[in-house]
């Protein structure tokens, strides 16, 4: 992981090899060890295989970009570990990078639509106002609360317990404590998400090498091995007919990624969840079954998810309160609660990590399921 957050002046493939090289060396291994790499080239596309030459890499037998935006850190790892088993390569890095923040102008500038021109049926949705991720989202989640029942006061419970969780990482760009009326007064950005119900905007990178479990037994870091996964890409049609804002791709990826790893969710410890959004972990916990469709907003404000709760959710702040580099955050907070390496906010249990990625809004999904023990055991 390199500095995460407002840090200026580099390029996104200047964190991409300095992400890179670190997690080589994390791991007790040189580049020249690395045979594969996968790129996640970020929104603007600013990083990609092109990265192989920046790294100075020679004989990579296997070398691709993954493109499934937030869903696509899971998706390496998945890919990863089949070609690892396939016998395609042996040690794979996969990298996230990105720079979206630019010195001296707002996060809301950082993802702002680009110019390009719409046209037809295109250009109803931004024509209706429909013209950034908040305004989406907020569809999505007036959608759940017309259903059932949700309220702002529950998704404000999401950020507080996100927030309790970040006091206690140092690597969190947000770390003085919150509390629900601080999230009831924040503005509104699009109606019913106020501003601390979205996620933060940093630049940085972050990378992980995966290679085979009895090569990770000799390496430097414990590991941290893949029991299960799935994927989910909903495709929802845009007509009233669609499950939009009320069912998840959690919904498909999550039970897949358990019957993989053959254990339920009654067995996970530890949640992390990508949360761009408030509405987006609770809309996750229910479609993986951590409690029943449409009771996700009495689940979220027991306090389950906060430290001390029955339910250890995003456990370094998540993209909410700590960093935000797409699916790398909830991925990078899962192995270090499994390596058991969080220091104060680590988890006393920590044999089953469940992780998401989503995508787009709502429209891809990604799901590890990781332990600190290998599967056999």
């Amino acid at each position: 992981m390199t500095e995460l957050g407002r840090v200026y002046g580099r390029t996104p493939a200047q964190f991409a090899l300095e992400a890179v090289t670190g997690a080589a060396a994390d791991a007790g291994l040189s580049l020249d060890d690395i045979d594969g790499l996968l790129v996640n080239p970020g929104v603007g596309n600013d990083t990609d295989l092109r990265l192989q030459s920046t790294l100075q890499l020679r004989g990579l037998r296997l070398l691709s970009t993954v493109q499934g935006f937030g869903s696509s850190a899971i998706q390496m790892v998945q890919y990863a570990s089949m070609a690892i088993s396939a016998g395609m390569a042996e040690v794979v890095a996969c990298v996230y990078a990105d720079a979206p923040l630019k010195e001296g102008k707002g996060s809301g500038a950082a993802y702002a639509g680009g110019d390009r021109a719409l046209k037809g049926v295109e250009s109803l949705p931004a024509a209706a106002g429909l013209k950034s991720a908040p305004a989406r989202y907020a569809i999505a989640a007036r959608r759940h609360m017309e259903a059932y029942g949700t309220t702002s006061e529950q998704l404000g419970a999401v950020a507080v317990a996100a927030r309790q969780w970040a006091t206690m990482n140092p690597l969190a760009q947000m770390r003085e404590p919150i509390t629900l009326a601080d999230h009831q007064n924040s503005r509104l950005i699009a109606d019913p998400l106020r501003l601390l119900d979205c996620c933060l905007v940093s630049n940085g990178a972050i990378a992980v090498i995966v290679t085979s479990a009895d090569r990770a037994a000799d390496l430097a870091q414990p590991p941290v091995h893949v029991w299960g996964w799935g994927q989910s890409h909903p495709g929802y049609p845009n007509h009233r007919d669609s499950d939009f804002g009320l069912v998840s791709g959690a919904a498909q990826s999550g039970p897949a990624a358990l019957r993989m790893a053959g254990v339920t969710v009654d067995d996970i410890d530890i949640r992390e969840i990508y949360d761009c959004f408030t509405y987006t972990t609770l809309i996750t916990l229910e479609d993986y079954g951590f409690c029943a469709k449409g009771e996700g907003g009495e689940f979220v404000a027991s306090g389950a998810l906060a430290p001390g709760g029955s339910h250890p959710t995003n456990t370094g702040g998540g993209e909410l309160s700590s960093y935000y580099m797409w699916g790398m955050t909830p991925l990078s907070e899962a192995v270090i609660q499994a390596r058991g390496q969080a220091g104060q906010r680590q988890v006393a249990k920590n044999d089953l990590v469940m992780v998401s990625g989503n995508g787009g809004v709502l429209d891809f999904h990604a799901t590890l399921v990781v332990s600190p023990h290998a599967r056999n055991a």
